[in-house]
């Protein structure tokens, strides 16, 4: 079985009319967003078919029909997210090449060993996009359907199973190390270049298991491909209510979401993250696609700059205290 493509993952009728709207603006007011520009960029540095790469698709129409340009969506995974995000940082604040990103941005310096930005002085925070919930699964030919069987084929067989990720220091990655800490076991890391190809390995059994996104485990987990032993969250996703939490199951402190952030490069003029952040709030009013986003287990969660300028922040204070407490050692 391969992974979906993103035709899989966006309602068709939300796609259609928000495309139209966004050719109508564009078409009627070529230079609205401020200086001639002839596009933005969202860069997404995961490959296409993750959570963070669906966000982006989901703000793509709404936020070019806001703005009056053409939005274009480019994947760049690798290196767990620094090839994307160096693209952002080395761009001129007026270029309008922004990143959508996960919390591997407030994770990776606890993690990276001569991790190049500093997350709090490199970009400019225009918005929090949505919180989705990890879900931690196994392949089905692993013969466990709760986090107790886990536990205990990982006990009768240390060091035996392997687990993958997105990439070292993506939040995929210290979800799982969590969970081994949590209930005292071990597993063998296996990287991937993004969470697409990840769930290929998955599916395949070249791992034994992973934690992901609920919005792109969910079809897996339906087909059968894949089984989910619990959702990483302090209270079940309603796109999958009969899925319990970890802590349900005996692991209390096992709790991480992945929330999705929407940067600029740093030194954007205030006028424009104000523009920016107005648009991204248009962008995600559709009803029909707020649902959507529902439907599939995430969260929208958009804000003003200076509050997700403090999550940016305190988050990376959070996280290197985890990464500390569970012993990762930077690559």
């Amino acid at each position: 079985m391969i992974v979906p493509s993103m035709a899989d993952f966006l309602p068709t009728a939300v796609t259609r009319r928000q495309t139209l709207a966004l050719l109508a603006s564009a078409v009627a007011s070529p230079t609205v967003f401020g200086q001639g520009e002839s596009r933005v960029r969202l860069i997404v540095p995961t490959s296409a078919g993750s959570g963070t790469d669906a966000t982006a698709r989901f703000l793509q129409p709404g936020l070019g029909a806001a703005l009056g340009v053409p939005v274009v969506v480019e994947n760049m995974p690798g290196a767990s997210g620094v090839l994307g995000l160096r693209t952002v940082a080395r761009a001129a604040p007026n270029d309008m090449t922004l990143a959508v990103i996960t919390n591997n941005l407030v994770i990776l310096p606890s993690v990276m060993k001569g991790f190049p930005f500093d997350v709090n002085t490199d970009f400019t925070p225009i918005t929090m996009l949505v919180t989705i919930p990890m879900v931690l699964a196994v392949n089905s030919k692993i013969a466990a359907s709760n986090a107790k069987e886990l536990i205990a084929l990982l006990k009768e067989k240390p060091d035996a199973m392997n687990f993958g990720s997105s990439g070292p220091g993506s939040v995929a990655h210290l979800a799982t190390e969590m969970f081994l800490d949590e209930a005292g076991v071990k597993a063998r890391h296996i990287p991937y270049q993004g969470p697409s190809p990840m769930t290929v390995g998955l599916i395949g059994g070249q791992v034994d298991f992973a934690t992901q996104g609920l919005s792109l485990f969910q079809p897996h987990i339906t087909s059968g491909a894949l089984r989910a032993i619990g959702v990483c969250s302090t209270k079940r996703s309603p796109a999958a209510p009969d899925l319990p939490t970890m802590a349900e199951q005996g692991l209390p402190n096992l709790v991480c979401d992945a929330w999705v952030t929407l940067l600029a490069p740093k030194g954007m003029a205030p006028a424009m993250v104000k523009k920016l952040n107005q648009a991204a709030f248009k962008a995600f009013s559709d009803p029909a696609l707020k649902q959507e986003i529902v439907r599939q287990g995430s969260t929208v969660t958009l804000c003003s700059p200076e509050e997700a300028q403090a999550t940016i922040r305190q988050d990376a204070v959070r996280y290197a205290a985890l990464v500390k407490k569970i012993g990762l050692t930077p690559l």
